[in-house]
């Protein structure tokens, strides 16, 4: 007898449909899986057999065939334990559950538990694109396809319960808590940082046109608190970029059992120094996201920036550029979103004192390991950062009435209002930001005044720009007049522009 069941797998990000086709002949008692599958999906046929008999069903004694469709994409992961379990279940005439219209997805144990899977909510979406009307999934999983609305969802926690299946309406619930912040970003402000009103006036502008930036300093002014804050400036995620986040976080296993709503706080990311290649940017045998699409629609902190070995640096060219990472192999090649605002911090040479000795500390680096020290960050990837800033000790360790005029709560209303200004401007455009204007558009939406061209061709050939360096100058400047609420670019924001394009150091 033959009969099939829709599942779905994850490849990247998203989900794809997978029909699993059940054929039971007569003849010597056997088991052939097709359609190519890895490791992982050929050992179910052990699950599965295990999880039919101590669910009070019989395993049929036959010849069976099972066919993975479409047969030219890999199979790999346990989420079609539970479909090549209802199939047989079917085909052997021991369900009569009409399976039409459902989506089932699920890791089967030896005693016929369904265990939670990674990637469920890129099923969901992909299963409610698809048409699908009904979906069976593990009880564990349920948290997560709450998020998404307008499909009926049957949970289940044991094998046996195929026979009876009770549906309910997904509902898409929505909470502005924060997503995977360690520590709570309402218990940090800016106005925790004494002074530095330069620094905080270039996170302002970071935040309100999605610029990259890089602060350096010696240890101790406050570049690793001033980036941990900027979360607490940046604008809550739509509810499509939300989502786009979450299913990101289901496949990468990431999610927990309290992640049941939407989060609306941008992703922050802090890897420390010693991450892998892979690790950054995604990979391995079956490719998975790295933390430069784990940083989606969010911020992505590398503390320390040349302790980082320069092939990881390296890699970050692509996603800075492109906004998205390909990562290929011999049989197909994967695309991950990375549409991610850069921060970045690090020491003007190892020990963090050149060109700011005081009388108790001085420099003890030499020329070579200030030379090596400063290697790692290649002129390419620099020209990919819009806003270089050089920070000193403050002047005073007193709080004053300047720094609560930099409190998070004002600078994220004028990063709202900015924002607002720019979405209206690029309504009809596939970007949302200054720093995504392409070249091409930049005499439609920042055209500069005859006297802001001849500062501009100034800096350039003083410090010596790449026409990359000249065009982030344009957008910061843009932004600048956003944040200031000028429909055009005037000369005081191109000279301000200037100012954060350059580390001395480098």
């Amino acid at each position: 007898m033959y009969t099939e069941v829709k599942s779905a797998i994850v490849v990247g990000v998203d989900g794809v449909g997978i029909t699993v086709e059940v054929d039971i002949s007569s003849g010597i008692p056997q088991i052939a899986v097709v359609g190519l599958p890895d490791s992982a999906v050929r050992e179910s046929v052990d699950r599965v057999r295990s999880a039919i008999r101590n669910s009070g069903f019989q395993f049929p004694l036959e010849r069976i065939t099972i066919n993975l469709a479409p047969a030219a994409i890999r199979k790999e992961g346990t989420s079609l334990d539970l479909a090549i379990a209802a199939g047989l279940l079917q085909a052997s005439g021991q369900l009569e559950t009409e399976l039409t219209q459902m989506l089932l997805i699920g890791e089967l144990s030896l005693d016929g538990t369904v265990r939670p899977i990674h990637g469920v909510l890129a099923m969901m979406q992909y299963a409610k694109q698809s048409g699908f009307i009904k979906m069976i999934l593990p009880a564990g999983n349920e948290h997560e396809a709450r998020m998404l609305s307008g499909m009926d969802i049957c949970s289940i926690t044991h094998l046996s319960e195929l026979k009876e299946l009770t549906f309910q309406t997904s509902e898409s619930l929505k909470t502005q808590s924060d997503l995977v912040s360690n520590e709570p970003t309402s218990m940090l402000d800016l106005t925790d940082i004494v002074g530095q009103q330069e620094a905080k006036r270039a996170l302002l502008i970071a935040a309100a046109g999605r610029h990259n930036i890089i602060v350096s300093g010696p240890p101790g002014v406050g570049k690793t608190m001033l980036m941990r804050r900027l979360p607490t400036i940046l604008p809550e995620l739509s509810e499509l970029e939300a989502l786009e986040v979450m299913k990101i976080y289901s496949v990468a296993g990431k999610l927990s059992l309290s992640d049941s709503t939407l989060k609306r706080q941008p992703p922050f990311r802090a890897p420390h120094h010693s991450i892998s290649t892979a690790g950054l940017i995604g990979g391995g045998g079956n490719p998975k996201p790295g933390e430069v699409t784990l940083s989606h629609h969010g911020l992505l902190f590398l503390d320390e920036l040349p302790e980082f070995s320069r092939q990881v640096l390296e890699l970050l060219r692509q996603p800075l550029e492109e906004r998205a990472v390909t990562i290929s192999r011999a049989r197909h090649h994967i695309t991950f979103p990375a549409s991610f605002m850069l921060a970045a911090s690090c020491n003007p040479c190892p020990c963090g004192y050149h060109g700011f000795a005081t009388e108790q500390t001085s420099c003890t680096c030499t020329h070579q390991m200030i030379q090596r020290y400063r290697s790692k960050l290649s002129g390419p990837l620099l020209d990919r950062i819009d806003i270089q800033l050089d920070i000193g000790r403050p002047q005073t360790l007193v709080h004053n009435t300047q720094d609560l005029a930099y409190s998070s709560k004002e600078l994220k209303a004028k990063v709202l209002k900015a924002i607002a200004i720019q979405q209206q401007r690029y309504h009809s455009e596939p970007y949302s930001y200054n720093s995504e204007l392409p070249s091409s558009a930049l005499k439609v939406y920042a055209p500069i005044p005859k006297e802001g061209a001849a500062l501009l061709e100034h800096a350039f050939n003083k410090l010596g720009l790449s026409m990359r360096g000249y065009n982030r100058i344009i957008k910061i400047a843009r932004t600048i007049a956003d944040i200031e609420g000028n429909d055009s670019i005037q000369l005081p924001h191109i000279a301000e522009a200037i100012q954060y394009r350059k580390l001395d150091l480098f």
